[in-house]
């Protein structure tokens, strides 16, 4: 997944009149204004009554659904392999937002002031915040990919993680 295919994807979504963040790496190296690693899928949490709105933007641009962990994820994939993991969340008045986990009971949070932007090619971009980014990178056996990441956010924010 290259920068310009999350450019493309975005504007396939914004055209649909939806709204989505990136998370996981994509949404890390947007905070940081620059690509530091090679990035397998992309992560975009999107409002769960967009949902088929989304689903209907993205088969647009050649993506069919390849898993469904419905209500926590669901993923879509094209025939060139690009993968996109969505998460819907389900929002407060107040602007904070729930996603359901795997887990009954214990949602996924997102504070208010987690929906940030960052910069993709020069291209604000909506993402999540550092913290947020960092909240889920907790409880599980990082990769390697996971310890650069966080290692990334520790140089330019100098926040604490936890690996």
């Amino acid at each position: 997944m290259t920068g310009d295919d999350v450019l493309e994807i975005l504007d396939a979504l914004r055209k649909a009149g939806t709204d989505v963040w990136i998370g996981g790496g994509w949404g890390i190296d947007a905070l940081l204004g620059r690509q530091t690693r090679h990035h397998r899928d992309l992560d975009l949490m999107h409002r769960h009554e967009q949902e088929p709105a989304v689903v209907a933007a993205l088969a647009r641009v050649g993506f069919s659904e390849s898993l469904d962990w419905r209500p926590a994820r669901f993923v879509v994939a094209d025939t060139t392999g690009r993968e996109i993991d969505l998460h819907p969340l389900v929002f407060a008045p107040e602007g904070s937002a729930t996603q359901a986990s795997l887990e009954p009971g214990r949602p996924f949070v997102y504070p208010a002031a987690c929906f940030v932007t960052g910069t993709i090619h020069h291209r604000t971009v909506p993402c999540l915040s550092a913290d947020q980014q960092v909240y889920f990178h907790q409880g599980y056996e990082p990769a390697d990919r996971d310890r650069h990441d966080m290692a990334r956010l520790r140089e330019a924010f100098g926040i604490a993680t936890h690996f």
